[in-house]
């Protein structure tokens, strides 16, 4: 079964409902004593420095500028919080990881800011871990899974810049990565393959969010 074949008409239409409401920038916090009130269900998002995420949160609010993007990998240092009226979740930026030439002090932070966040968060979903899909899983997102692993968190593999590489390829990469997920016991299943320039996969990622958000 493909994955457009997982969702019905009615879970694409919510999910397109959902994320056409006036998604906003809520807060950015770099210590766990300014977290918003844990109220809705919180979805956070993964990966590696210049990975997609800034462009894959614009894509699915239909936003541009909600997320910052930037040719400078590393430049999201905080958690960023996203809302929008009337819905029950929130989005979470997490920094991204694996940028070398940040300052070894400056990692540090970064890295006990997000663990703590991971491990403290009592309405945190699920982590949607971003792979870009012409490098596959790299060392440092095996460490990450680790980490999620021990944590008992959620987390869903979603690649990023699928337009990047040839079909085929995606489809090796995409079979490849669920027989590594099958191994990992906080692993979704499913994985998504999604560009954020040409649009593809974003229908389906705004379903399964959705899903998330009103179970």
């Amino acid at each position: 079964m493909s994955e457009e074949d997982t969702y019905t008409p009615e879970d694409l239409e919510a999910g397109r409902l959902l994320f056409a409401r006036p998604w906003e920038f809520l807060t950015s916090v770099t210590d766990m004593a300014n977290l918003p009130g844990a109220t809705d269900t919180e979805i956070a998002f993964a990966g590696r420095s210049n990975v997609g995420k800034s462009s894959l949160i614009n894509a699915l609010t239909g936003r541009k500028g909600l997320a910052r993007t930037s040719s400078t990998p590393g430049r999201t240092q905080m958690l960023n919080f996203f809302v929008a009226p009337d819905t029950p979740l929130t989005i979470v930026d997490m920094p991204g990881y694996g940028y070398a030439q940040a300052p070894k002090e400056l990692v540090e932070a970064w890295t006990q800011l997000v663990f703590s966040y991971l491990r403290g968060r009592p309405n945190l979903r699920r982590v949607i871990l971003l792979i870009d899909s012409r490098h596959g899983i790299k060392k440092n997102d095996l460490e990450t899974m680790d980490l999620l692993d021990k944590a008992a968190v959620v987390y869903q593999v979603v690649l990023t810049k699928s337009d990047k590489i040839k079909p085929p390829a995606l489809t090796r990469l995409i079979a490849d990565t669920e027989a590594l997920l099958a191994k990992r016991v906080a692993a979704h299943p499913i994985v998504h393959a999604t560009s954020s320039e040409k649009n593809r996969g974003v229908d389906e990622l705004k379903a399964e969010l959705c899903l998330l958000a009103n179970q």
